[in-house]
């Protein structure tokens, strides 16, 4: 018993000195990790709270546990993280080197594999990367609560920590859907691979026959898209004459492409081009890597989620509307260009804004509205707007200097034409984006719909507008208050959640991975911090 008491001071004491020692390193580097970054303030209080409730004693006395520890690190690979990092390689080594040692030796390890453990909870809960250090925009609060440290302290005691991991990984379906489908990438990836289509090959289309189909045939069929078509006689029924042609592009093909189009978000029209055949030559280890960085987006995310939300899926170019009802209401959507970004953010939806003006937004107003007036001097009138004072007050547009216009403001009035159409949802956020409806009804049509300046538009908004209502209880009628033709705030009688996230890799309903382009080039940073290695 003295000699755990023991252990348990020099514990404490290691914890104390080696947390000063981290606290003065350097500041971490781009995408930093959370572990490294936050360093003495999280591990060395959650440390101390984890003694603290064992009253000092050390936990890792029994070969058993860290068996259990070392067992528990080596699923983490599941979730798309490296169990290297956490000592899944080296503790058990470790803590047989220590028992042959003295009582420094011994704490030393007990406080490294704690330390380990705790971090591995915090990474499959709330992600290994810190948002804020990848993506300036990003603007939504993490959920950072552990299970209270006796219930982490009981399930080490019992040898219980793969449970104690299940018990903080994220709950939600899409998540469990992408870890299965980082299990079926990583088994295509172990056979090999899929073959690639020769670049710059020729178009391939319904009814042609090619030598690049047949390789078509077979990149399609590693991803369970298409059945191998057999070309043996012998495993033929007897009617038969002879084998089918594998080079030949038949009907079946075309589905099998057009399914595949489907789910990497290109035109679906079951022709082989230029674009088609470029997704298709992405080897799949980039798509292993593109799975593991959408499951850290996941753990970012994915706890504590409203009962009913609205989540906008930046690069998947969706939104859904999560009802108390249990309802999903789901629309496409267009938002930023590459270099005016849709941010990240969660907030809460609190009024509509029916038959809106809009105030060009003064970035528009530099870089687009006025150069078009200085070509132009007609195009306010024809898109119905009017040049503002600072002050509010109307002014003539032959009275402005538009080489030099000054702070001048422009409003478009409300009517058909306005750039934000019958309604606007809006939400408190530092970057000034909002839902809205759009004249542009054509560019709904498009697979890939980056168009915007930032803010978020929604086919067939009218119809969410007024479920926003009819959910909130707020009473209202839609289709009156646009009739009235007035420009107001309508508040909802409770706001409702809303989350706008960006993800280049979701599950659609069936388990299938839905690959997204990259848009705004996210995916290298993330994966770059998500590789790096810990030094614990």
């Amino acid at each position: 018993m003295r000699r755990s008491v023991a252990i348990g001071v020099l514990t404490l004491g290691i914890m104390l000195v080696s947390g000063m020692a981290m606290a003065q390193q350097p500041t971490a580097q781009e995408g930093s990790v959370s572990a490294v970054e936050q360093a003495l303030e999280q591990q060395n209080g959650t440390l101390e709270a984890f003694y603290a409730a064992r009253d000092f004693q050390a936990a890792w006395t029994r070969e058993s546990r860290v068996e259990a520890l070392v067992e528990a690190m080596k699923k983490l690979a599941e979730d798309g993280l490296e169990p290297a990092d956490y000592g899944a390689d080296r503790l058990l080594a470790e803590f047989r080197q220590a028992q042959a040692g003295d009582d420094m030796a011994r704490g030393r390890f007990d406080t490294r594999a704690t330390r380990a453990l705790l971090t591995a909870l915090r990474h499959l809960h709330h992600g290994k990367v810190d948002p804020n250090s990848i993506d300036a925009d990003w603007e939504v609060p993490i959920n950072a609560q552990l299970p209270p440290m006796g219930a982490i302290v009981r399930a080490v005691d019992a040898g219980e920590v793969t449970a104690l991991l299940d018990s903080v990984r994220p709950a939600y379906a899409p998540y469990q859907r992408l870890r299965q489908g980082l299990a079926r990438y990583r088994h295509i990836q172990r056979l090999g691979g899929w073959p690639m289509l020769p670049e710059g090959g020729p178009t391939l289309r319904l009814g042609e026959t090619h030598p690049d189909v047949a390789i078509l045939r077979e990149r399609l069929a590693r991803v369970g898209e298409l059945e191998v078509m057999a070309a043996d006689p012998s495993i033929l029924p007897a009617a038969d004459l002879e084998a089918p042609d594998p080079r030949r592009f038949d009907a079946d093909l075309e589905a099998a492409v057009k399914r595949f189009q489907d789910r990497h978000l290109l035109e679906t029209d079951g022709v082989v081009g230029p674009r088609t055949r470029a997704a298709l030559n992405v080897p799949v280890g980039k798509r292993v890597d593109q799975i593991r960085l959408n499951l850290e987006r996941a753990r970012w995310l994915m706890h504590g989620l409203p009962e009913a939300f609205v989540l906008v899926d930046i690069a998947g170019y969706r939104l859904s509307y999560f009802r108390p009802n249990g309802q999903v209401w789901r629309s496409r959507i267009v938002v930023g260009q590459p270099y005016r970004r849709t941010p990240s953010l969660r907030s809460e939806i609190t009024h509509l804004t029916v038959n809106p003006t809009w105030t060009v937004p003064p970035t528009i107003l530099r870089e687009d509205v006025i150069p078009k007036v200085r070509r132009d001097p007609g195009y306010l009138a024809r898109q119905n707007m009017q040049v503002l004072s600072p002050s509010g007050q109307r002014l003539s547009p032959g009275q402005v200097d538009w080489s030099n216009p000054g702070n001048v403001m422009i409003r478009q009035a409300a009517g058909p034409g306005n750039s934000l159409g019958q309604v606007v949802v809006r939400f408190p956020n530092d970057h000034l984006v909002y839902l809205h409806d759009t004249p542009a009804q054509s560019l709904f049509a498009r697979e890939q719909r980056a168009f915007s300046s930032g803010c978020i538009r929604v086919q067939g908004v009218l119809e969410f507008a007024q479920l926003l209502f009819d959910d909130t209880g707020s009473g209202h009628d839609l289709r009156a208050l646009l009739a009235d033709r007035r420009t107001r705030d309508v508040p909802l009688a409770e706001t409702m959640p809303v989350i706008l996230h960006y993800w280049t890799v979701h599950p659609d309903s069936g388990g299938q991975m839905v690959f997204r382009p990259d848009i705004y080039e996210r995916d290298d940073a993330l994966l770059r911090a998500l590789d790096r290695p810990l030094a614990l």
